[in-house]
């Protein structure tokens, strides 16, 4: 069963110091904009065991070098068709390194994926909440430079 809860991973590698964060974008059946990994919570789940498994899902990757806690926390209103009304779901951040010779494959969610500096990263989310959560995890990593 699907709980109101969403985790959200912002991939991230560094290359020659280089800080890259991995979008992908949605199918046009599904919206057809840019965002980090994100999904749902499942019954009997923890919010890391939900992340590393829509990490595996939607990417392919098994080896997560760290996870990162807490960046950020949103809410938001999404609407059922099916059910016919608005849900109010909790979003947790975390941001996620992965080595920077990792493989992606891509999920059928998706039509493409790409990496990116924080600036086009930045251009390319939809939502506020998505940026406000890129703009607090590329500060914590240049914080920790």
């Amino acid at each position: 069963m699907r709980l109101p809860i969403q985790v959200q991973g912002i991939l991230f590698r560094k290359i020659n110091e280089e800080i890259q964060y991995l979008l992908f974008k949605r199918i046009p059946d599904v919206g057809g904009f840019w965002q980090p990994v994100t999904g749902g919570l499942e019954e009997g789940e923890t919010r890391v065991e939900a992340l590393e498994r829509e990490v595996r899902e939607e990417t392919g990757i098994k080896n997560i070098v760290r996870i990162m806690k807490d960046i950020h926390y949103h809410e938001f209103w999404d609407f059922f068709k099916r059910e016919g009304c608005q849900h109010l779901f909790k979003e947790y951040v975390f941001g996620v390194e992965v080595s920077s010779n990792e493989k992606i494959v891509i999920s059928r969610e998706h039509s493409e994926y790409r990496w990116c500096g924080f600036k086009e990263a930045l251009k390319l989310l939809k939502w506020k909440g998505n940026k406000e959560a890129l703009k607090k995890l590329d500060e914590i990593l240049n914080e920790q430079n």
